[in-house]
């Protein structure tokens, strides 16, 4: 059966809207307990917002704010609007976790990053993580105090 004219319309309608929605590129990022919701979206400079505060209130140190930009720092395919929303863990493993989801952002945008990106090490989610404390043992592998008598 072929479509009438208003199914077209309703059709046409949601592939302009999806248009519209294609012009960021999304991607998550994780380290440890941490978790980063990125959205990249070209643009004249680079910017960031991390929970709706600067990428300098955000992170305070300068160490920090390296790590988050060194992911563009290393491609060079231009500049974006950076969004993330942040959840969990540390200071430094959240900065991690975002330079992860930029890395993944940035090679949804253009695929020829991919491979430099990957030499990098930063499309590597970092598998370190805290071990789980074991029954019997005081931490994950400090046992009780022994004592022979």
């Amino acid at each position: 059966m072929a479509p009438t004219a208003k199914e077209k319309t309703a059709h046409g309608a949601s592939s302009g809207q999806a248009k519209s929605k294609e012009r960021y590129f999304e991607a998550v990022g994780r380290r440890k307990t941490a978790v980063a919701r990125v959205r990249i979206t070209p643009a004249s400079k680079n910017t960031f917002k991390i929970n709706d505060r600067d990428l300098a209130t955000y992170f305070p140190t300068e160490e920090l704010r390296k790590v988050v930009e060194e992911a563009l720092a290393k491609v060079k395919i231009g500049n974006f609007s950076v969004s993330a929303h942040m959840k969990g863990g540390g200071i430094h493993s959240q900065a991690e976790a975002l330079r992860h989801g930029i890395a993944r952002a940035l090679v949804k945008y253009d695929g020829t990053s991919r491979p430099k990106l990957k030499t990098i090490g930063f499309l590597k989610r970092d598998p370190r993580a805290k071990e789980r404390r074991k029954f019997g043992l005081k931490k994950a592998r400090k046992a009780p105090q022994w004592s022979k008598r």
